[in-house]
């Protein structure tokens, strides 16, 4: 079993539509995979259709050990893809953990008893590193970075591999940045093609070589409640992420 967290400092980058359509590729290919929508905005959960019902358990609750992980899953309309619902209660949780013994491993320990249920579970991190960041990278094997192509969002890469090697060191020495996902790349914009440069430069192969473009499909899938690749497999979007999925699989072997 692969836990792998989706994060980025920055919002807007596309940490969401990454995380979904990853795994929306691997269940396509067999794959058992779970996500865990860990953003109080819970963009994961509406971005695939799943509707907040009172008294749904969702990723607060396990985080405050208020149901076990197995109750919090609930199945998508996808095979082989299930889900851990956010709820607006998350952004409360900090406050909740901050006393808690060992509260930097609730999150690693809850998933300790799923015992290899999936091939991967995809953690969809909020942008910020707070206690509820921390818990999805102290359990996961490895990060990936989408990394949006304006330079704002590359000055807070470094801060963010800083918090990645901080993570390593004090609470789980076993984390890898698996790589780092160009998005909302425009060939027409001069821009895009600097912050490509720089990024693969000073990260080399840690960079995808797969970039996802901007993409309006992308933008509009959310709102029918579809990952881009069930809303429009045809779209330019669709197509970078089948991409992407291959060349995710292709380091998974490799690693």
């Amino acid at each position: 079993m692969k836990i792998i967290s989706i994060a980025n400092r920055k919002g807007g980058v596309g940490k969401t539509t990454t995380t979904i359509n990853i795994a929306t590729a691997l269940s396509a290919i067999n794959k058992k995979v779970l996500v865990i929508d860990f953003d109080p905005q819970g963009n994961a959960t509406t971005s695939l259709g799943i509707a907040k019902k009172k008294g749904q358990f969702s990723s607060y609750n396990v985080l405050t050990q208020s149901c076990s992980v197995a109750e919090a899953i609930i199945h998508t309309d996808m095979p082989r893809f299930d889900l851990i619902p956010s709820s607006p209660d998350l952004a409360a949780a900090e406050v909740e953990l901050v006393n808690l013994e060992n509260r930097e491993f609730v999150l690693k320990n809850a998933l300790s008893r799923l015992d290899n249920l999936y091939d991967y579970i995809l953690i969809d991190c909020p942008p910020s590193l707070n206690l509820i960041t921390i818990n999805a990278l102290v359990s996961s094997n490895s990060v990936i970075v989408p990394l949006q192509c304006e330079f704002l969002a590359l000055e807070g890469l470094a801060d963010l591999i800083k918090n990645i090697n901080a993570i390593k060191r004090n609470f789980n020495s076993a984390l890898a940045l698996q790589g780092i996902i160009l998005t909302m790349f425009s060939k027409q914009n001069n821009l895009s093609k600097l912050i490509e440069a720089d990024v693969r430069k000073y990260f080399g192969d840690k960079v995808y070589r797969t970039v996802i473009p901007r993409c309006v499909r992308i933008a509009e899938a959310p709102s029918f409640g579809k990952p881009i690749l069930v809303y429009d497999f045809k779209s330019t979007g669709a197509q970078a992420y089948i991409e992407l999925a291959k060349e995710f699989l292709k380091r998974e072997k490799e690693m």
